[in-house]
Formats: structure tokens, C-alpha cells, sequence
């Protein structure tokens, strides 16, 4: 995640238990410097226990609610994060003060490893035994390398675009279905109305940002021959970055708005965006920011680049057994019920918008059902689709955080006029070499 505590938490991410998949590669596949804590004991503890768990989840504390009811003797606090989640994290790690559990994001996962973050939960035979309740990527995103339990997965972010259909209606417009047809409609609403612009893009969301890299196969690292090989600035990647570019510099998408946010709502509100490229998480934050957008919504299937069908995964988390974890035993027992129970799945997808990376969430009934505010449309059938194209083989680095600000950075010069989004690729790639020789982890840049 996410990368989310710039938003409103709209919710957090999510993929479709449905699939099947070959295990990711990202952080699971190479041996980062800094390995986590060794397994811990599993032994249940005497008495009351009391558990932190930080978040960024709307909703999250009505969750935990039902759990304190049915565990007099297993408690657990909420905190949420969501204004500073990864420095709130960071200073609490630093202070020897992180909560037993904690939610990170899959592209986290890597950068924190390397911090020592994490405790090996393997020695409770629940934790292990867990793995079979979850899509089989999702899991490899967690264990680093199939070794060890440091965490469960929560959800995924499946992309999709949301469309107003009454203002493609109103110009007698199609909806785009590739990247080519959406360019030539962000002119002519444009053209039809100067306060209008098919979206925005937010320079300061990288991790949106890699999103669509990762729909376009840009893959920005690999790992072999014992070192990580770099290849943030490539060509799959320059095609998308070229691409925002030319509309950023025709004045057909806004870069004054940042996803979540007050203003960007408004614009929504007002009929200034007549679309919002997002994951499935963001199927929640519409209907609870704009209720008087009620029925004008459809969600379809990003465009695409040719006739190529594949999609792209913004976000994704974990709930993570955090370094310093006495209670493991019961961090366990809590986290297997947060992630894996159908009425805590079926909770946090109302309240907080998650979408499931359990094998259990595919059955919810919320998930096979019309949405309301959808126009009763079954939203979810269509982020199950976009799972089923995503490349489940691309790869976080192990200094995504800074690589990810780097990229911003950039991104927000590029926006401002000074460069543009290729060069910035070429700035976040420099940044991931530095960053990683700087912690002695091997790499090079290209294949």
C-alpha cells in the first residue's frame, strides 16, 4: 500500500479470489539485505492480552468490535494511521514501540524487510496452515521467498476505469475501450466544454502511476544471478509516460488534484472529470463522498493498449506481525479472523471497501450482488476480470519507498513544465541503483 495515506482512505485494495496465478516474484523472490526476525515462540500467553493493530481501513474499529465481543481474553486496539502510515510506522520501529500487528502494503513489504521489520510467525502451525486460504500470489507477496510467515495478505487492487455515462451520453460519446480512443475523447469533451477533462493525474501517487506501468508490462526490476537488475527506464514504461505526457501538455487532463482529496471530489461533484482511472477499493469512496452522483457511475475495464486485454494493480496489503511481537500466539489467531472469516471479510468490504485476497471472499454475497449506487450494476465481476489480466510477475524493489518519492518528485517537475514523465522514469531508476548500493544490495541496471 500503498501507498493510501494520502487519501481519504477511499479503502485499501483488492484482487479476485478467483483467480489463479503463478506466485508473484516482488519481494518474495531474493534475499534483501535484512531478513526479518527469526520465528518467534508460539506459545499462548497467561491471562488478558491486549493487542495494537494499525491501519489505514474506514470502518476498521467497527470490525474489531466484533471480535473484542466473542475474545474477552484476546482484546485488540485500533489505531488508525492513515495521515502518516509508513513515518508513524517507521518512528515506532525506530523506538522499539511498533504494535504487534500492523497494515503495510505490498510494495512496503520489501522496503521494510530490509529495516528488520518483521517477526517470522512460522512456529504457529495456524500461520502456516493459513497459506491454503489465500490466492496462491498474493501469499508469495508475504513470505519472502516461500520461507517464513511475516505477514497475511488482505486485499489487492484490481484497476478499472469509472465513467460518468451521463456526460459520455450528453457529447454522444462511446466509452473508450483502448488508450488511443480515450485520448481522442479527452479532446473532444474538451473541446465541448473547457471546464471539462476526461481525468486527472496526480503527480504526487506513484504508486497509481506504477499501476499503469504494470498494465503496459513496464517491468521495472528482476532478480538473477544473485543481484537485482533495474529496469525502471524502459521502453514499455516511456510509452506510458509519453503517452500522459501529451495530454498534460494539451491541457486535457487536470494535474491540480490529488487522489481522495477534497478538491477532487468537488470536481467530481460538479461534473468537471468524466472519468477516474482507479482500483477496486475505490468502488467505495464515490458512494460515500459523492451520494448525489448516485446512478451516474459505470465501471469497465481499464482501456488498453492495442488489443493487448491486460490490466494493471494499484495498491494492495498485508496485515503484518510487526518486530517485537510477545504475543504471537494470539497476533495469529486475531489475524487468521481478520483475513479469512466471512463475516469480517463481509464487514470490512462495506465499510472500508476491501476486496478480499482470501479464497473465502469470492463467496461473500456483496461480491456477487449489484451495487446500488452502480445503478444495482455487478461492479465486482468486473475487477474479478481485471485480476484475471494482471501479470502477476512483476516485481517491487527493495527501496520502493524511495524510488516511489523519487518518482514524484519528478513527476511533479515534469507537471510543473520543468521535464517531462520520461525523464522522470530516468530519475527514479538512478534513485533505485543509489538507493540499493547505498544499503549494499547488489544490482545493475537492464536485464
Amino acid at each position: 500500500m500503498s501507498n493510501r495515506s494520502t487519501r481519504i482512505r477511499l479503502a485499501t485494495v483488492a484482487a479476485a479470489a478467483t483467480i489463479t496465478v503463478a506466485a508473484l516474484a516482488g519481494c518474495s523472490s531474493t534475499p534483501a539485505s535484512g531478513n526479518g526476525s527469526g520465528s518467534a515462540s508460539c506459545e499462548p500467553s497467561k491471562g488478558k492480552v491486549t493487542l495494537q493493530y494499525w491501519n489505514t481501513v474506514n470502518g476498521m474499529d467497527q470490525v474489531v468490535d466484533v471480535w473484542n465481543k466473542s475474545h474477552p481474553n484476546i482484546q485488540v486496539q485500533v489505531k488508525n494511521i492513515s495521515n502518516d502510515q509508513y513515518g508513524t510506522l517507521g518512528n515506532a520501529l525506530k523506538a522499539g514501540k511498533a504494535p504487534e500487528l500492523s497494515q503495510v502494503g505490498y510494495d512496503e513489504l520489501p522496503d521494510l524487510r530490509t529495516q528488520d521489520a518483521f517477526v517470522d510467525a512460522s512456529a504457529c502451525k495456524a500461520a502456516v496452515a493459513a497459506k491454503s486460504k489465500f490466492v496462491p500470489w498474493t501469499w508469495s507477496q508475504t513470505s519472502f521467498g516461500g520461507t517464513g510467515v511475516f505477514a497475511y495478505p488482505q486485499d489487492t487492487g484490481p484497476m478499472a476505469m469509472y465513467v460518468r455515462t451521463d456526460i459520455f451520453a450528453k457529447y454522444g460519446l462511446d466509452i473508450p475501450k483502448t488508450w488511443d480512443e480515450y485520448a481522442a475523447d479527452a479532446q473532444k469533451l474538451h473541446a465541448a466544454d473547457p471546464n471539462l477533462t476526461i481525468t486527472y493525474f496526480d503527480p504526487n501517487n506513484a504508486e497509481w502511476f506504477n499501476g499503469l506501468l504494470w498494465q503496459n508490462g513496464a517491468d521495472m526490476y528482476s532478480y538473477s544471478g544473485g543481484k537485482w537488475h533495474v529496469t525502471v527506464d524502459n521502453d514499455k514504461g516511456k510509452q506510458v509516460a509519453d503517452y500522459w505526457q501529451k495530454l498534460i501538455s494539451q491541457k486535457l487532463v487536470r494535474t491540480d488534484l490529488a487522489s481522495g482529496s477534497t478538491p477532487a471530489n468537488a470536481a467530481f461533484e460538479q461534473g468537471q472529470l468524466a472519468t477516474y482511472l482507479g482500483a477496486a477499493w475505490g468502488y467505495s469512496g464515490f458512494r460515500d463522498n459523492n451520494p448525489d452522483l448516485a446512478g451516474k457511475w459505470s465501471i469497465v475495464q481499464l482501456p488498453t493498449w492495442g488489443s493487448n486485454p491486460a490490466s494493471g494493480d494499484w495498491g494492495g496489503s498485508s496485515v503484518a506481525f510487526m518486530k517485537g511481537n510477545k504475543h504471537l500466539y494470539e497476533s495469529v489467531e486475531f489475524n487468521t479472523w481478520l483475513n479469512t472469516d466471512p463475516e469480517a471479510l463481509a464487514l470490512e468490504n462495506k465499510l472500508g471497501g476491501l476486496y478480499p485476497a482470501a479464497l473465502a471472499g469470492s463467496k461473500l454475497p456483496a461480491l456477487s450482488q449489484g451495487v446500488p449506487y452502480y445503478n444495482n450494476e455487478k461492479i465486482f465481476d468486473v475487477f474479478a476480470e481485471s485480476s484475471k489480466n494482471i501479470d502477476t510477475s512483476f516485481t517491487w524493489g527493495p527501496t520502493q519507498k524511495t524510488v516511489n518519492l523519487a518518482l514524484q518528485d519528478a513527476m511533479a517537475k515534469a507537471t510543473a513544465g520543468n521535464g517531462t514523465l520520461s525523464d522522470a522514469l530516468g530519475a527514479a531508476q538512478a534513485t533505485a541503483l543509489k538507493s540499493m548500493k547505498d544499503l549494499d544490495i547488489s544490482a545493475v541496471a537492464g536485464k
